[in-house]
Order: C-alpha cells, then sequence, then structure tokens
C-alpha cells in the first residue's frame, strides 16, 4: 500500500517505457496500483554508479519512492520487487505491445488497481509460456473494459436479444454486434465465437482467428489514425 512521510510517496509499479533526458538523467513511464501511470525524472539514471542503473527494466516488479506534486515527479528510489522470469523471444514482443497499449490508452494519473492486477498476471502467464494469442485477447479485453471502452459480446446492438451461435454479425466499435445480412460490407463474425470470447472460452481456434480481427477494428477505432509501434514488428516476425 502507498504511504506518504516526509513529503514522499512509495508504491509498487512496473516501468512502461524509458527516454534519455539530458545527459545522465532519464524520463520513465511506469504503472503503479494506487496511482495509476505516471511520469518520473530519474535524475543521474544513467551514470555508471547510479543505484537505480540497472534497476529501471520492464517487466519486472519494483518498489519505487517519488516525491514532487507536478505532472512529472522526481524518483528518489527503486529497488527490485519480487522477482520473475525475464520475457524471451516472442514473450518480449508481446510485453512491448502490452506497454505501448498501456502508454496510448491509459490516461495519466488516473489509477485502475483492477487493471494493474491484469497486467501483472498477464506479463505471468507470458513468462510461463502460457498461448501468447489467448493471452493478448484476454488483456485487450481487460483493458478496454477497465477504461470504460468494454465490449458487449453476447448481446445485440439496438435490440433486446442474445447473440445466436448459428447467425453471423459485424461489430460496432461503439455499440456492440449488429445482424449481417447479403448487403453487409464490413468483416463479419459468427456468434458462436462472438459468445466463446464473453465467456473466456478460447477452445476452439475460430475464436482466436476471429477475436484478433476483432480486436484490431475496436482499438484501431479508439487509437485513432497513429499505428501501433509494435504492429509493425509483430507483422515481421508474425506474431499473434
Amino acid at each position: 500500500m502507498s504511504s506518504e512521510r516526509k513529503g514522499k510517496l512509495n508504491a509498487s509499479g512496473y516501468v512502461l517505457h524509458t527516454l534519455p533526458w539530458r545527459e545522465t538523467s532519464l524520463l520513465v513511464e511506469v504503472l503503479t496500483r494506487e496511482h495509476g501511470r505516471i511520469a518520473l525524472m530519474a535524475r543521474g539514471a544513467r551514470r555508471p554508479r547510479s543505484t537505480v542503473r540497472g534497476v529501471l527494466r520492464a517487466f519486472q516488479p519494483l518498489d519505487l519512492e517519488w516525491f514532487g506534486k507536478n505532472e512529472l515527479r522526481t524518483l528518489s528510489n527503486a529497488d527490485w520487487g519480487e522477482w520473475q522470469p525475464l520475457l524471451n523471444g516472442q514473450a518480449l514482443y508481446c510485453g512491448l505491445y502490452l506497454n505501448e497499449l498501456m502508454l496510448r490508452l491509459v490516461a495519466r494519473d488516473d489509477p485502475h488497481p483492477v487493471l494493474f492486477d491484469v497486467y501483472a498476471q498477464t506479463l505471468q502467464d507470458l513468462s510461463r509460456g502460457v498461448a501468447e494469442e489467448i493471452v493478448l485477447r484476454r488483456f485487450e479485453l481487460a483493458l478496454l473494459r477497465e477504461i470504460g471502452y468494454g465490449l458487449q459480446l453476447d448481446l445485440v446492438a439496438g435490440r433486446d436479444e442474445r447473440v445466436q451461435e448459428d447467425k453471423v454479425y459485424f461489430f460496432d466499435p461503439q455499440q456492440g454486434p449488429r445482424v449481417a445480412d447479403r448487403r453487409t460490407n464490413a468483416v463479419q463474425f459468427s456468434g458462436g465465437a462472438l459468445l466463446a470470447m464473453a465467456a473466456d472460452d478460447w477452445s476452439d481456434p475460430l475464436t482466436s482467428s476471429q477475436a484478433k480481427i476483432l480486436m484490431r477494428q475496436v482499438l484501431a477505432f479508439h487509437l485513432g489514425s497513429q499505428d501501433l509501434h509494435t504492429r509493425a514488428l509483430f507483422k515481421e516476425i508474425s506474431l499473434p
């Protein structure tokens, strides 16, 4: 739990991104459970003898301490939290994707404790080798839900009826599934796949393949015109 003493705050968190600042410092974006996403200046963090030089690594739980009330606070200390296995190979690229989504979609200074827990669990799943397509889709759905854009996958938009397994739908990012017909030019999804996504049932490969298409469509709507940098990496190495 966060606490305040001598004008300082401390909390557990994860590094989302670092950027060199001036000659020896870093600008660090971190995710904390109690304070949400915050920006910290790590003064002198790039100096050879800095106590935080090797600590500010992504995907590892950290104990952080900082001070300041402006949008950019000053990091005063960082230590390792509970160690977890490093992300390697495709899991590492998936982690970079998670972090980019967080930076693009989660506002600063807006705590999302449930999302923090989901993020931590997602990193653990990736480090343990859980199927990446399933891990990413679960995270995307949870992220949208926690920032207020949750998807209603099992009810037809504008109708008082449940999605039918044997029917075909297109998806309105703002309202949800709509019944498709022969005149529908939009990408179509099976009712069975939508219901499976809503139930967190990934046993059918069709569900994963359709969920990938659906989430790209919905995320593109919320992200706007700017592409994700990690999407380009995914194309190069055929990641989910």
